[in-house]
């Protein structure tokens, strides 16, 4: 072997310093176990014939790399950390019935885990097999412990562990009476369960009562390892079905009331994800009748942020169920959620407005939701400062747009308008660095604003040419066809009194071509978009002038015609249908 690189030599020099600092009681096991090999039937020549008649089970030249292996810990042999020899040596020590063998290996392995910057080769998950199932508890510590700083630390692919075979030991240390040994075990599977095919291994293996047990453990290491293990599995539609029958959903909503804010920001996430799935509200919400719905709303005013904010989100998968909203407006939880807009946490605020957001859709059979005249002008302000501070936020910009959408009836449209939260809404709609998706929100809920005659009124008097140019300038993008289809419709209901045409008279060149181009669509509701929007710019005289000098009086003729002959042909049809049913 040639001369190690300096990473090389400087990773076996801190192993042999590491081993240097070990206790003495281990220094002295490593020499016991070096001079229990030097006197085997293999290197010792002068053992009695009793001894020679044993049959090895390994192969000299094997246990001459164990031997250097030893050599090398006590030493410092120039070898390099992950090479062949130290693989065979390895393997020799993994296998071994002899504990202290084992011990070394162990040892080195951890010393590995906590200084590799690299990858670790797939061949050297063999030997934790036999490490991990050691009878040791020793070594099944360091192993586990090993396993986990080398999956942490990204150098092992998570999906390799499972296909080689170690799921298994890892899920029997789960039943092991030491908490470190369960500790580690569980955050192997922690760690291993990012991925959705080792979750089905770990569900199919058997994972899920042993992490369940071990969630009520009283070592608080133990308990947060199993119960975030949990929430990683509850990312598997399957899995999470599997942790409903198995009676997950009681043990997690009594863990909301522990002490340790780790373990309930866990239980809280890992309700949340099941609560995404609408089929197990029933069995969450029978629990202690609403007993989850109080201790989710207790844990919104939580100090620990991260807390707070899966609360929300939690109670935001459930209220997608109307009784559950009716329910929470029982106790009165809309100024809860207005306060947390104002938290001082981006991770709150999102959550917070998510929720808001969901509890704006009227429950039930309800139509529309009635707020108090106080309450929902204190929601404007709230969500006027929120969007002052986070105007080109995605998740804050659709939600309150939705929000405001859902409250845009009659009798809460002049309070709407006249509010400082619709004056944010157009500077979103005239920022361009905000994204296609949010603005498609914004002129929605501008278009459900402009229904009403009020809104129309004020926006006219504006007579802000920045605004109109903005909605002709997005009708005009049919690239984002659901945004250009909101804007056109916002310029449509301003259209309706004939008011507007003056000012889109300098735009005349691109309101026909936009118009043109939602005539010509194939989707019918672009063309019923731009002839109602013709209707109503006609209505000016000027306006109806420069359109029947136009192509679009073609195009409008050509539409005509063609629906006519829809019309004619549906009539054939219609007629032919009806004879056949008298015949028959």
């Amino acid at each position: 072997m040639g001369r190690l690189c300096e990473r090389c030599a400087q990773l076996v020099q801190d192993f042999v310093n590491f081993v240097k600092r070990l206790s003495s009681r281990i220094l002295d096991n490593i020499k016991e176990c070096a001079a229990v090999i030097r006197e085997g039937c293999c290197f010792n020549t002068n053992a009695s014939k009793v001894r020679q008649l044993y049959e090895p089970v390994l192969e000299n030249h094997e246990k001459q790399a164990a031997q250097e292996f030893l050599n090398h810990m006590e030493t410092g042999l120039n070898e390099s950390p992950v090479g062949k020899e130290t693989l065979d040596a390895l393997m020799i020590l993994a296998f071994s019935d002899n504990g202290n063998l084992q011990h070394s290996a162990a040892l080195y392995y951890l010393h590995m885990s906590q200084h590799m910057t690299t990858q670790l080769p797939p061949e050297f998950l063999e030997p934790f097999q036999p490490l991990l199932q050691s009878s040791d508890l020793e070594v099944q510590q360091m192993a586990s412990l090993s396993l986990v700083n080398f999956l942490l630390e990204g150098n092992l692919n998570k999906e390799l562990v499972v296909q080689v075979g170690l799921l298994e030991p890892i899920l029997e240390m789960l039943e092991s009476g030491d908490s470190a040994v369960q500790c580690n075990s569980c955050a192997c599977i922690m760690t291993l369960a990012v991925t959705d095919s080792n979750r089905q291994a770990i569900g199919i293996a058997g994972g899920i009562l042993p992490l369940l047990t071990l969630s009520k453990s009283y070592d608080p290491r133990v308990q947060q390892n199993a119960v975030g293990a949990i929430l990683n599995l509850t990312r598997s539609e399957r899995i999470k079905s599997i942790l409903c029958r198995e009676g997950a959903l009681p043990v997690l909503t009594l863990l909301l009331q522990s002490a340790d804010s780790e373990i309930q920001y866990y239980s809280c996430a890992s309700l949340g994800n099941i609560a995404a799935s609408p089929e197990h509200h029933k069995a969450m919400l029978a629990i202690g009748d609403k007993f989850l719905l109080r201790m989710l709303f207790s844990l919104m005013s939580s100090s620990v942020q991260k807390v707070a904010s899966q609360a929300c989100l939690c109670l935001n998968n459930l209220a997608s169920n109307g009784d559950v909203r009716v329910h929470l407006f029982s106790m009165d939880i809309i100024p809860l959620v207005l306060s947390l807009l104002n938290s001082s946490s981006k991770d709150v605020r999102q959550a917070s407005i998510t929720l808001l957001c969901t509890m704006s859709h009227p429950p039930g059979n309800m139509v529309t939701i009635t707020l108090d005249a106080l309450l929902c002008e204190e929601m404007l302000q709230q969500l006027a400062v929120l969007m002052q501070t986070e105007r080109r936020n995605p998740v804050v910009l659709i939600h309150a747009a939705c929000t405001i959408q859902n409250l845009s009836q009659a009798e809460n449209v002049e309070v709407i308008v006249r509010s400082q939260c619709f004056e944010e809404f157009l500077l979103a709609l005239l920022d361009p660095k905000n994204e296609e998706e949010s603005l498609q929100y914004v002129a929605s809920c501008l278009a459900e604003l402009a229904k009403y005659d009020f809104t129309r009124e004020q926006m006219i008097k504006r007579k802000d040419k920045a605004v109109i140019r903005c909605l002709v300038r997005m009708a005009g993008h049919l690239e984002h066809k659901e945004l250009s289809l909101e804007a056109a419709t916002v310029i449509k209901h301003l259209s309706h009194s004939g008011k507007i045409a003056a000012d889109l008279m300098p735009l005349m060149k691109e309101v026909q071509a936009y118009l043109m181009s939602f005539l010509t669509h194939p989707e019918l509701r672009f063309q019923q978009m731009s002839i109602a929007t013709l209707c109503y710019l006609s209505e000016d005289p000027e306006f109806s002038m420069i359109i029947s000098q136009s192509r679009l009086k073609e195009q409008l003729e050509q539409v005509h015609q063609q629906a006519e002959e829809t019309q004619a042909l549906l009539r054939l049809a219609i007629s032919q249908t009806d004879s056949l049913n008298l015949n028959e």
